[in-house]
């Protein structure tokens, strides 16, 4: 089977990552599988596997998320069996995919994703109720699709996002990875793990940091990078906190991150599945978060993890006192049962057959 996964650009976000393991396991599986990107090069683009074929449209990098030059010409060539849009962009040019594979390979299908808890320009709605079927990464963005957009539920099918990084560094690399930021044995690392966009809130998290009482040993560790990296940096300055909050940049694997700290921390106000948040539990990391989109289904609420009320800081605080006291013999019982739930629910291979168990249902071209 050929097939086609579209997406804007390779940045480092949690979307792109999945675009990327998918592509690479379809690959491995026997498909002809083709990544086609708007935008040339990015932070993922190596780690695309030497069988997926990669191409962008964009001849030079022009910063332009939705300049899709040459597309249709570029799908003709390829005659895909199946595509796939994953992204923003990639989504909203799924209705004129649609409209060109119905013309020149009836049996091809065009699958839009739910990835998002952001508000779906006309565009992107309008894409989601021509596309062939649609693949939606959590049961709440599924129930939006329905109740907001009136979509029918038996165009939907819900796929979970894939562990990327699911395998825990060695005690002694986190030992050193905290002492190189100046953090004992006793010290409570908060961890987030996202690209610095407004959306992603980490700004939110200072102001939550800011608050923990004074007496309290503990870092902030922001790991990412992007256009609102700036502006945290300064109001973490400008509330004394320098010393206290990390800015790690970008990671190509931030597993020796999850392996060193002690909490994982979310603010975001925009999400479907939070890809930070299942390979936080993955590593045993307990979690606090604002609710948004899917949240809930990152982890086993009230057990391995904690969803606060937007903007309620003194929630948040409450839920995080405990952690700070937990003790090693609980610590460990909570970071097996997070373990174990993460690895299970976002395995890999359990979400690629899913997609494929899809495939097959809707080309008959699908088996390798």
């Amino acid at each position: 089977m050929k097939i086609l996964i579209v997406q804007d650009y390779l940045r480092s976000g949690g979307t792109e990552r999945q675009s990327v393991l998918l592509a690479n396991a379809l690959s491995a599986a026997g498909h002809a599988t083709t990544l086609l990107a708007f935008r040339p090069q990015g932070a993922l683009h190596r780690t695309l596997a030497p069988t997926v074929k990669y191409r962008a449209l964009q001849s030079f990098d022009m910063r332009l998320d939705w300049f899709a030059p040459g597309l249709f010409n570029a799908v003709e060539a390829i005659t895909p069996d199946l595509i796939l849009c994953m992204g923003r962009m990639a989504n909203c040019y799924a209705f004129t995919l649609r409209n060109l594979v119905q013309d020149r390979w009836p049996q091809t299908a065009v699958v839009a994703t739910m990835r998002t808890g952001k508000e779906l320009p006309y565009f992107y709605r309008r894409s989601l109720r021509a596309a062939t079927h649609i693949v939606a990464n959590s049961h709440e963005a599924r129930a939006t699709l329905t109740d907001r957009y009136e979509i029918p539920a038996d165009k939907i099918s819900v796929i979970l996002n894939s562990l990327v990084f699911p395998a825990s560094a060695a005690p002694d690399s986190a030992t050193a990875l905290r002492a190189q930021h100046g953090a004992t044995a006793s010290t409570k690392i908060l961890l987030n793990v996202a690209m610095f966009r407004p959306e992603k809130n980490q700004r939110e998290l200072i102001h939550l940091a800011a608050g923990i009482p004074g007496f309290a040993d503990w870092q902030l560790w922001l790991a990412g990078e992007g256009p609102a990296r700036v502006a945290c940096e300064q109001l973490a300055a400008k509330l004394g906190l320098t010393e206290r909050v990390r800015f790690l940049g970008f990671l190509r694997d931030p597993a020796p991150l999850y392996a060193a700290a002690d909490i994982a921390v979310h603010a975001s106000a925009s999400e479907s599945l939070s890809n930070f948040l299942i390979e936080a539990q993955a590593h045993g990391l307990p979690a606090v978060a604002y609710a948004a989109q899917g949240i809930g289904e990152c982890f086993i609420p009230g057990q391995t993890g904690w969803v606060i009320a937007r903007d309620d800081r003194a929630a948040f605080h409450a839920a995080l006192a405990p952690l700070f006291q937990i003790s090693e013999s609980a610590r460990a019982e909570l970071a097996t049962a997070a373990r174990t739930y993460a690895r299970t629910t976002f395995d890999p291979g359990r979400q690629v057959t899913a997609y494929l168990d899809l495939f097959a249902r809707l080309h008959p071209r699908a088996q390798p």
